[in-house]
């Protein structure tokens, strides 16, 4: 749709790039609306059966939305709108009637972990790695992944993963069950297979099989999703969200208070 976000629609399958690799193919507002009016295209699309997001180069998938550098030049209000705008894609993308693959071709940080949790399917290379730094910044994520990551991982694992912070490799993704698989080689190369397998087959099957999916997991979702947007934007104003920013701009280590 621009030159920061690529699309390509072929045989059935279609390919969304991150195109930002100058500035770790981050998800400014811009790129945000770029993907909004893509899944406008794709939403009724009767033609496209797979559809595959990766970022551009072979050193970032994205860095997310919100970087403390990033949100150091943003009000609060601005800031909780680019989280709601994240939200409103990346549950779009969820609702899209094709089979969507994360290609992870790098680093997946932050709001870009989220969007991937909001693919049906992720595959990586072998160097990428995978993180919700957030809790280290004093906040949590706010874009899905407290909703979406237990789904995936179990309850225990996704507040391991969310409240230290931590980043996952590539094997650790694939044995949590993040991934399906690791590639050493091109992975948008694997990515292509694999959604030129899913276009190969019965477009009602596949459809219909994804609502029936969605459905079935779907009963907690939007109480979680209400409660994540309500703590998130109390969360906003806090001495200890404040002071996360300011240790990481600062290079220090943060002194959370609890307030």
């Amino acid at each position: 749709m621009t030159e920061e976000v690529l699309f390509e629609a072929k045989d059935g399958v279609a390919t969304v790039t991150l195109n930002r690799p100058q500035d770790e193919n981050r998800m400014t507002p811009e790129v945000l609306q770029s993907l909004s009016g893509i899944l406008d295209l794709l939403r009724n699309n009767e033609k496209v059966q797979a559809v595959i997001i990766s970022g551009a180069g072979s050193e970032y998938f994205s860095a997310g939305m919100l970087h403390p550098k990033v949100r150091a030049k943003l009000s609060g209000d601005q800031i909780l709108g680019i989280v709601r705008l994240g939200n409103e894609v990346f549950d779009r993308i969820e609702a899209l009637p094709q089979i969507t693959i994360a290609a992870l071709n790098g680093v997946t940080r932050a709001g870009a972990a989220e969007l991937a949790l909001a693919c049906d399917l992720r595959i990586a290379a072998s160097h990428a790695t995978w993180s919700l730094p957030e809790a280290k910044w004093g906040g949590f994520p706010g874009a899905g992944a407290p909703v979406r990551l237990p789904l995936v991982v179990g309850r225990a694992r996704a507040l391991e993963i969310i409240c230290t912070g931590r980043e996952l490799n590539a094997q650790e993704m694939e044995r949590f069950g993040i991934t399906l698989e690791t590639y050493s080689g091109d992975v948008m190369e694997k990515a292509r297979d694999l959604g030129a397998r899913i276009a190969a087959c019965g477009p009602l099957a596949i459809r219909g099989a994804k609502r029936i999916v969605n459905l079935r997991l779907s009963s907690g979702f939007q109480p979680a999703r209400e409660l994540s947007d309500a703590l998130r934007r109390a969360l906003e104003g806090t001495h200890d969200m404040a002071e996360g920013q300011a240790a990481i701009l600062e290079g220090r280590s943060p002194r959370f208070t609890g307030r």
